[in-house]
Order: structure tokens, then sequence, then C-alpha cells
């Protein structure tokens, strides 16, 4: 990621596995160690209802997989992140492994706090669209408002937010009601 100033000393996946378990949420992003606390409860209910829908309009239908955080996705040698929300199709290029994920998902969530908004909009909207996920979504609890961005020729494009509901790219017959993930 050029426009990120380069660590002397980039960490990746055994380090990663040093860090504590301490209630904060870690990544790395460029070799950088990133920390969060835990998320909210409005933003674990957006995120509940979520999981819900997709695993009942995916997992259960035999579609793919559905996993909240916290799982870790390491896009990467020295990009491990723990997005909200992960999807893998049944046909994805991602390998689950037993301790975590690897490779670009389908599709991945992030819903907006005070701690994470600013890298969730940049650092993980670039790395994202760098790796090679499809989709990724930008849930923002405060604003009520989804940002549905979609992979075309290497890029990310915004998809607009038309009506009641939201569909899935990767997978159109997955719709999501919009004012029902704010009434949770």
């Amino acid at each position: 990621m050029s426009s990120i100033d380069e660590p002397k000393t980039k960490l990746g996946y055994k380090e990663y596995c040093l860090f504590p378990d301490n209630g904060y949420r870690h990544e790395i992003i460029n070799g950088r160690h990133y920390m969060n606390p835990a998320p909210s409860p409005d933003h674990q209910s957006v995120s509940g209802y979520l999981q819900h829908s997709f695993f009942t309009q995916i997992q259960l239908e035999g579609k793919g997989r559905v996993f909240s955080a916290p799982i870790d996705v390491q896009l990467g040698d020295f990009d491990i992140v723990q997005p909200d929300l992960v999807v893998i199709l049944n046909d994805s290029s991602a390998q689950i492994t037993k301790v975590k994920v690897v490779g670009p998902p389908d599709l991945l969530i992030e819903i907006l706090s005070p701690s994470t908004k600013k890298n969730d909009l940049t650092l993980k909207r670039q790395l994202y669209d760098q790796a090679g996920v499809r989709e990724y979504w930008i849930v923002d609890p405060r604003k009520q408002a989804v940002t549905q961005l979609v992979l075309h020729e290497g890029q990310y494009r915004k998809q607009p937010v038309d009506g009641d509901e939201l569909a899935c790219n990767t997978l159109p017959a997955v719709k999501i009601p919009l004012a029902e993930i704010w009434n949770v």
C-alpha cells in the first residue's frame, strides 16, 4: 500500500498470535499494529441483525459460510484483520482453515464506531480493494446508512443504495431490509 509510510519492522501472523487476549480487537495492516476497544451495544445489535440475515439466506441455504468477529482474516503476509462480518461463498478463492480465513472473502462488512471509523473508511477500504475482496459494506449506525462498494476492474465502485432493500452484489438473491437494520 504505497500511500502509507512503511514501518521499519513489519509484523506478520506470527507476531499477531502473540498479542494478548485483553478484550481489544487487534489487527495488522501493512505490518502495523492497530488496536480498538470492544464494540458498543448499538454496534453489536446491528452486527447481530446482519449476521442473522446473512446466515439464514446464505449459510442455511447452503450457499456459503458467514462469520462474525472476532475471526482472523489474513489477506497477505503483513495484513491480518478482524472484520465485523465475513461472507465466503462456496466458490470462493478464500480458504477457511482451523484458525483463520486466508485470502479475500467475497463480502466483508465493517460497522463504523468512533474508534474504527477512520481506518474502516481509508486503510481497510484500500486494503480490501487491493486484496481483491469482491464486495465491501461500510455500515454507519449513527447515520443509518450503508455504503456498498463492489470490485469492478480492480477498483471499488460505489453502488447506489435505493429503496427499502439492499441486495448483495455477489449474491443478488440475498436482500437486507434496510429499515430493520436500525430497529434492532
